[in-house]
């Protein structure tokens, strides 16, 4: 079966874009904080310091999806509540960053981020399939109408013969 590799890639994917977003908005923070420039009046400092932090909290956010893909995986059930709440958002925030970085980084970047994108969706779907057979199933193993197994659909009868009057 697919679904627990494709949690652990994505688990695995996840956190390593966590540790690479908070490094390199740490970088921008450094470069900034070095150079003595101010942008449009604003202080270099509080630049480096916002930039430093914004990094450290997308990647705490990146970490977090990340433990809940892992999540997925080690308890091969599909997300439930917050967990859900957030691989969806992350799914959003890939879609948006992957069409904000074609034209600013590349299509490099764009394909990285529909990669993903592509996993986090395959998540939600490959664990709602398992759950929608297994809930169609009624527990004593017939369908779920409560009719025979082989019903079929419903035959109609034949039309009525033609009167001779």
């Amino acid at each position: 079966m697919v679904r627990r590799p494709v949690a652990w890639v994505t688990a695995i994917v996840l956190f390593v874009e966590a540790v690479g977003i908070a490094l390199v908005n740490w970088f921008m923070g450094v470069v900034v904080d070095r150079q003595d420039m101010s942008l449009a009046g604003l202080d270099s400092d509080v630049m480096s310091t916002s930039s430093k932090v914004a990094g450290l909290l997308f990647g705490l956010y990146f970490a977090l999806c990340a433990f809940t893909a892992l999540r997925v995986a080690l308890r091969d059930r599909a997300p439930a509540g917050i967990g859900r709440i957030l691989l969806i958002s992350a799914a959003v925030v890939h879609a948006l960053l992957g069409a904000f970085t074609v034209g600013l980084v590349g299509w490099g970047a764009f394909a990285f981020m529909m990669v993903v994108l592509g996993l986090i969706v395959l998540i939600f779907m490959t664990y709602d399939r398992r759950e929608a057979a297994a809930s169609d199933a009624k527990p004593d193993g017939g369908p779920a109408n409560g009719g025979p197994a082989d019903s079929g659909p419903p035959v109609m009868p034949p039309p009525p013969a033609p009167s001779a009057s």
